[in-house]
């Protein structure tokens, strides 16, 4: 089951895409400038859906995954729908599968900038090496 969620946060209009397989979830948080318009948010997800990013599946918790295997009352299921409907917000799944997502490229993202640092660091060391040979030699 797929779902998008648009909501307004910090200036930005935010789109969060939900993709929910056999009890996991995955997400995606695209930020739009302005808000988006329905036909705008339909090319968007005809033209990249497929290349979005989505983070690694998390599993949900056993109490929000509702298998419903007898038939449930017509008015019981209007009202489910009727709250469906009025729910605002993205999940609080989505929300921790997104900050999971955020610390995992953090720790990424820190490893590389690191190692960045230390190659800078040879580079420097290795070229003050070769001009006190340099020195040495009388050239």
């Amino acid at each position: 089951m797929n779902q998008l969620t648009v909501f307004y946060e910090n200036s930005f209009w935010v789109g969060v895409f939900e993709e929910k397989r056999d009890g996991e979830i995955s997400v995606c948080k695209v930020t739009f400038g302005a808000e988006p318009k329905g036909e705008e948010l339909l090319n968007f997800v005809d033209r990249y859906y497929f290349k979005l990013k989505f983070s690694d599946f998390y599993a949900e918790d056993e109490a929000c995954i509702q298998s419903v295997t007898k038939r449930i009352n017509p008015k019981r299921l209007q009202r489910l729908v009727s709250k469906e409907m009025n729910q605002v917000g993205i999940s609080t799944k989505s929300q921790e599968a997104i900050r999971a997502e955020r610390e995992s490229q953090k720790k990424v993202r820190l490893s590389q900038s690191k190692a960045f640092r230390e190659q800078q660091l040879k580079l420097k060391f290795a070229k003050k090496q070769k001009q006190k040979k340099e020195k040495k030699k009388g050239h």
